[in-house]
């Protein structure tokens, strides 16, 4: 057990502190000044933002959104920067939609360098209670989105960094130097980093989201292309998610909410705000890391995950537990410190 404790303790200071990272001071418009960003679910939330800050950092974006009005929305909002912006109402399950969107990013911006595969859906059931259609929905759009946006853009983005290499005559044993990169970003999530009840579908797509962006990196590093690889897990982050996300009344049998009541509960969890989420993964893909946890919630899932991998579920049941045991006691403590000053 002191073994546990203390690799937990040295997990947890890697990711300490719990705290939203300030990257205010870090220059990373270089990074993505004049190149071109494709983002999809671009309408809200995380897209948005993520729309929002590369524009401030003056890069171009390719839009993209399966909401039309909200997608234009966006574009509004961008009106006053200097960079070209291009909108395409798309739904990312559809392969030849994608394909043809890459296509029409590359003919009005004339490259590409990042592809945001932001796009996702959030869907509650047993195993048992879910149809194969609801299942497919899920791994349509949360799975084969993100398969669809990387094929579809990778060669693209490769090609236009390409283009940049200053080193064209360079040796093997020399490190290949480019004007420009790329970089491909997929959101996994939370629950691609621990498995819950009732989130099967989620879990599975979120998971398979982690493992192709995983393995995508390690090629590209062996590549050397100017082309890297992030993969972001963030936490409850404050976007529509919960307002849109389907379900239905089989989780009631594992002690889950359900209707009205289970949105309320799943808007709770949501905290961290959209914009600092935005700011930390293009900060992730700016220096070039693997993975991306956003959230305090996140980074100890991911601590604890990696100290119980096979008992992790135990450990969280056991946390929830304790911290609604103290609740109680703090409400108390604070009622009777108002009684004795009132």
């Amino acid at each position: 057990m002191l073994n546990n404790i203390t690799t937990l303790a040295t997990s947890l200071r890697q990711h300490l502190p719990f705290l939203p990272s300030n990257h205010e001071n870090d220059d990373i418009a270089p990074y993505y000044r004049n190149h071109v960003a494709a983002i999809t679910g671009a309408g809200s939330g995380m897209g948005r933002e993520l729309a929002l800050h590369l524009a401030k950092m003056g890069c171009h974006v390719a839009l993209s959104d399966i909401n039309a009005e909200q997608l234009a929305q966006t574009k509004d909002m961008l009106a006053g920067y200097d960079i070209l912006i291009t909108t395409t109402v798309l739904d990312v399950s559809d392969n030849q939609a994608m394909q043809a969107w890459a296509n029409s990013v590359m003919s009005n911006h004339g490259k590409v360098h990042f592809i945001f595969n932001n796009a996702g859906v959030a869907f509650s059931s047993t195993i048992e209670g879910a149809s194969i259609e609801e299942l497919e929905w899920v791994m349509d759009i949360n799975f084969w989105g993100v398969v669809y946006g990387t094929k579809a853009f990778l060669p693209l983005i490769k090609n236009s960094v390409k283009q940049s290499e200053m080193t064209s005559d360079h040796q093997d044993s020399q490190p290949r130097q480019f004007k420009e990169h790329g970089h491909v970003i997929n959101i996994s999530s939370l629950f691609g980093l621990t498995a819950q009840p009732s989130y099967s579908a989620y879990n599975a797509s979120k998971f398979a989201v982690r493992g192709f962006t995983e393995s995508l990196r390690q090629e590209l590093n062996i590549q050397h292309c100017g082309v890297s690889a992030t993969c972001v897990h963030p936490g409850g982050i404050k976007t529509n998610i919960a307002n849109s996300a389907r379900g239905n009344d089989s989780v009631s049998t594992v002690g889950m909410p359900t209707g009205e009541k289970a949105i309320r509960s799943f808007n709770k969890l949501l905290k961290f705000d959209a914009s600092e989420a935005a700011r930390v993964i293009l900060h992730a893909a700016a220096t070039n890391q693997q993975r991306c946890l956003i959230g305090n919630d996140a980074k100890m899932v991911d601590a604890i995950q990696r100290v119980f991998p096979s008992h992790y579920s135990q450990v969280l049941n056991d946390i929830t537990k304790f911290s609604r045991k103290l609740k109680p006691r703090r409400t108390s403590k604070h009622n009777h410190k108002t009684d004795v000053t009132s």
